[in-house]
């Protein structure tokens, strides 16, 4: 089972985005990505090995992104890929049988290439534009609706891109199966509690309307 609701790490320096892991785990975090893809993999490795260590007394997943090597190194929960790799194949070999791969897509055809290559989910952005990011064309939730309607896969799929408490419920009307979630967890991380009680609500209602 893929956790519903995925942490993406945040931070102005490398112990702060500790720190914030630190504190998404406390507040019930029960997946948290690294992204510190930035850094090459001499540097990465020390951090990669402190998250791993706050996780794993939390017993919360960890996720690294985009460096396959390192999530094989610190025994890590998977790994994710922004930038997808030419081969996904070829790096399920290198790592553990039981470590997930994720990746992500911008669009129907990027998706519609990633979902053969075995991976464990998938996430669908943005929702919304970033600062960062102005560019990259926001889904919304028509765009959502259309992916998710377009692809019809049991392959997990998880919105990503500036997601606020309050878009949880329409969001998840787009059949979308969980959330990765940034700046409104590191804003306040007492929110994690309340993203939980709307995907588990979600999931509840699929599960009546399954049995009906």
């Amino acid at each position: 089972m893929i956790p519903k609701l995925h942490y993406l790490s945040q931070g102005n320096t490398l112990q702060e985005h500790l720190g914030n892991i630190q504190k998404a785990c406390t507040s019930g975090a029960e997946l948290v990505v690294l992204q510190l893809q930035q850094l090459k993999a001499k540097k990465l490795l020390p951090f990669a090995e402190e998250a791993r260590e706050i996780t794993a007394h939390f017993q919360t997943r960890l996720i690294i992104q985009d460096d396959y090597k390192i999530a094989k190194t610190i025994k890590a929960d998977g790994v994710h890929f922004e930038k997808n790799p030419s081969s996904f194949s070829t790096i399920r070999t290198h790592l553990y049988s039981w470590q997930l791969i994720g990746a992500t897509a911008y669009h129907l055809d990027q998706a519609q290439q990633l979902l053969p290559q075995e991976l464990d989910y998938l996430y669908l952005g943005p929702y919304k534009n970033s600062v960062e990011n102005p560019t990259t064309k926001a889904l919304g939730i028509s765009g959502l609706t259309l992916l998710q309607e377009a692809l019809n896969t049991a392959t997990p799929l998880l919105a990503f891109g500036e997601i606020d408490l309050q878009e949880v419920k329409e969001i998840l009307t787009t059949g979308i199966s969980g959330l990765a979630v940034d700046e409104a967890i590191t804003k306040n991380f007492n929110s994690i509690r309340e993203f939980h009680r709307l995907l588990k609500a979600s999931s509840t209602q699929e599960q009546r309307h399954s049995f009906q």
